[in-house]
């Protein structure tokens, strides 16, 4: 019985993300069906696996015994998850130490670190407080009004925690890339994360400045990169995830989208395997 359920966990995440296509709606609810096909499916295979946790090996459920096999599997799941959580954890760790030997210097009224490169580099660097990071050849490179709209963008990252929430979702993305439409859905998080910092800059300089900005950014700054894990940078973005910023920010202002109780409904189906608790003996 509980290896049907581990299957059956199993068979409708891959139902469920093979369902998803790119939307073209408006940005708050690209925003909620994104995240929801993104999250839905680790959820419920994570849920299904502390439901057996907590059965254990022995005893029945629907009159049926239960076994060593399925159990050791959860266990096999749950290791797994952690260890990736632990290695990506590990990873950027190193990544603010790395940021934190940078030298500190007032900028614009803020404190920031200041990276030793001529690439063109501006980005939040860590977890929930993260450093703010600036290249030396972004400050030599950009005018003034130029570094104060990137600096704008990157406080929007900083205003909704980009990095910190970035990083868990970057660990289900880990978890489930053997699920369809993972980097899909994950490029489509990123660009929209960029586009609700694009739009926190826009509310405060002028968009034309943040879109020149990024343009001499995004092409002046490949020669550095960092993880799009535990790191919110400017020019994070290739392609059509370019060519959405640009677009929004030339267009007329849009409304940020911001995550509603109600769009949190769905989640609780991934709690049902909770309660299959209940019925083992």
């Amino acid at each position: 019985m509980h290896l049907l359920m581990i299957l059956t966990a199993l068979v409708v995440s891959w139902i469920f993300r093979s369902s998803w296509t790119n939307p073209q709606d408006n940005w708050e609810a690209r925003w909620q069906r994104t995240l929801f096909f993104f999250l839905f499916p680790p959820l419920l295979i994570l849920m299904t696996a502390i439901a057996l946790l907590f059965m254990g090996p022995q005893g029945k459920m629907g009159g049926l015994y239960t076994g060593w096999f399925s159990y050791a599997l959860a266990l096999t799941f749950l290791a797994i998850f952690s260890g990736l959580c632990i290695a990506l954890a590990i990873q950027g760790w190193r990544s603010l130490q790395s940021a934190r030997h940078c030298p500190l210097v007032h900028l614009e009224g803020k404190q920031v670190r200041l990276l030793n490169t001529a690439a063109l580099f501006a980005g939040q660097i860590g977890f929930w407080q993260p450093e703010l990071v600036v290249s030396q050849g972004l400050l030599q490179t950009l005018s003034p009004n130029h570094v104060e709209s990137v600096l704008a963008h990157e406080q929007g990252h900083f205003y909704y925690r980009d990095t910190f929430w970035f990083f868990w979702l970057g660990w289900v993305r880990s978890c489930t890339a053997w699920l369809p439409n993972t980097d899909a859905l994950w490029q489509e998080l990123l660009v929209l994360r960029e586009l609700r910092a694009d739009s926190y800059a826009a509310s405060q300089v002028d968009p034309l400045l943040l879109a020149e900005s990024l343009l001499l950014v995004v092409s002046n700054g490949s020669a550095f990169s960092q993880s799009e894990i535990c790191c919110a940078a400017l020019g994070d973005s290739v392609g059509d995830r370019l060519e959405q910023r640009i677009e929004a920010l030339l267009a007329p202002p849009n409304h940020t989208p911001e995550a509603k109780f109600q769009s949190w409904h769905g989640f609780i189906l991934a709690l049902l395997p909770l309660i299959t608790v209940i019925f083992h003996t």
